[in-house]
């Protein structure tokens, strides 16, 4: 397949008392389509951030923005142009990067999480020494990152909220 050149085209979502920014590599294409993040039926992101907050599934873009403003969670992504084939972060190269510093002077965000390890490459390459915070690293909820399964997803997520997951065999009684 061809690597096609392709720009962002989402608004980062964010308020102005936003405090945590989750960003992603870029759009995939169901997403670019659809006009919101992480859009494909099969990402797990909302499901997975509606486990983490105890609230019912998000099925609207309008839910979803409710959502992320009432836990005062703005959503970008690391880059504004790249050629990538599809919705591919392994072929990702040529990589102009966002400006997210702009967004964070505009806002109260204190943290910042990437969803995945290209993310995360891409943030720690293009963006930590311009804004001086250091990215945590959240596990991609895209279905090609089929080794996490739900439970392993919400157990990573939970530090969104300050908490940790435990499993049976952690539990003291």
């Amino acid at each position: 397949m061809k690597k096609n050149k392709v720009y962002h085209t989402l608004e980062p979502y964010y308020q102005k008392d936003s405090q945590i920014l989750i960003l992603g590599t870029m759009p995939s294409t169901k997403s670019r389509e659809l006009g919101f993040y992480y859009m494909h039926p099969k990402n797990r992101f909302w499901k997975v951030l509606s486990m983490v907050y105890q609230e019912p599934i998000l099925d609207t873009i309008e839910a979803k923005k409710e959502f992320l403003k009432k836990h005062k969670i703005a959503l970008w992504d690391v880059i504004q142009s790249c050629d990538i084939i599809g919705s591919s972060d392994s072929s990702i190269t040529n990589v102009i990067a966002n400006d997210i510093p702009s967004l964070l002077n505009k806002t109260e965000i204190k943290t910042i999480y990437t969803t995945g390890k290209k993310a995360y490459q891409l943030y720690q390459k293009y963006i930590d020494s311009k804004t001086q915070i250091n990215a945590n690293l959240l596990p991609s909820t895209s279905p090609a990152n089929a080794i996490f399964t739900e439970e392993k997803l919400y157990a990573a997520y939970l530090k969104i909220k300050g908490e940790q997951y435990e499993t049976n065999s952690e539990k003291k009684y």
